[in-house]
């Protein structure tokens, strides 16, 4: 898997990198095994910060027709965001934590040295399902987005009914908070904090979890990954309703609206260094082994 004559792209977060002090020794030590090393901020911020001249900078939309590896700098919302950004040319996506619990970034600051090994070309590729949304309203699409790990529909400190079809039959209909549809790596994420299964990132599903549903015979599902799901919400008496992908921006929900949610022909994959498997890693950031 050789990256010789291609551009090693790191992808910082300067809100979780204060002054970008991990992407410019990451940057150092790649050069210094001559490699071709590139930063393409994730954030215009970023762009705009005052780097040495010896420092080579491109826009992501630029960097990635050419990367071998994009490795980012920051927390789980730094790789999804890249993620998504770069969804139509997949290059492996390697994470560096500077957040919190950071689940899918395999590394840690103090293994930086991995990075020169994996822009070696020493890691697993590893394809993580993608899933595709759009909300329908009054027979059009008005919004339409792709996620790694979930859509949410959910209301603002109030409940909501939902109800949730798989390929047009009723799934589950109940008066909760809202519900998450995920994919396997958004299983440990959201959908996970809701009471929801954990799932392989190598898996191909569907999964539906509802929030703080108000009945305690509704349960998570876990869809085969060829269903179009649908999600509706009714009247629910002016209640503001929102939906959001990725933990991005919030879009209305209005009452008769309806969301569309499949397996997206995208695709994202990670880079696999660090030799841990995902049990391990899922008892390391989300708790301990007996």
């Amino acid at each position: 898997m050789s990256t010789e004559s291609r551009q090693i792209v790191l992808c910082p977060n300067p809100k979780k990198d204060i002054g970008l002090e991990t992407t410019l020794r990451a940057y150092a030590m790649l050069e210094k095994a001559g490699h071709n090393a590139v930063i393409s901020p994730v954030s215009p911020y970023a762009c705009a910060m005052s780097l040495p001249d010896t420092v080579k900078t491109m826009p992501l939309s630029d960097s990635v027709k050419n990367a071998a590896l994009l490795i980012c700098f920051g927390g789980d919302g730094t790789i999804l965001k890249t993620a998504r950004a770069v969804m139509k040319s997949p290059v492996p996506i390697l994470g560096v934590n500077l957040g919190h619990k950071g689940f899918m970034a395999e590394l840690e600051p103090k293994d930086l040295e991995l990075i020169v090994a994996a822009a070696n070309g020493s890691y697993e590729p590893i394809n993580r399902m993608m899933i595709d949304v759009e909300l329908i309203r009054d027979g059009k699409v008005i919004f339409s987005d792709s996620a790694l790990n979930e859509a949410v529909v959910c209301g603002t400190a109030t409940t909501v009914k939902i109800s949730a079809y798989g390929d047009g039959s009723k799934i589950t209909e109940y008066t909760g908070d809202g519900i998450i549809v995920a994919t396997p790596t958004g299983s440990t994420a959201y959908s996970l904090s809701a009471g929801g299964a954990l799932v392989e990132p190598t898996a191909k599903n569907i999964l539906l979890t509802p929030i703080c549903a108000h009945i305690i015979t509704v349960r998570p599902f876990v869809l085969a990954p060829d269903r179009i799901v649908t999600i509706k919400t009714g009247e629910n008496d002016g209640k503001k309703i929102w939906l959001t992908v990725d933990g991005g921006e919030l879009i209305p929900f209005e009452p008769n609206d309806e969301l569309y949610v499949r397996q997206s022909q995208h695709y994202t994959i990670m880079a696999h260094v660090s030799g841990k498997s995902f049990y391990d890693i899922a008892f390391e950031k989300l708790g301990e082994r007996t």
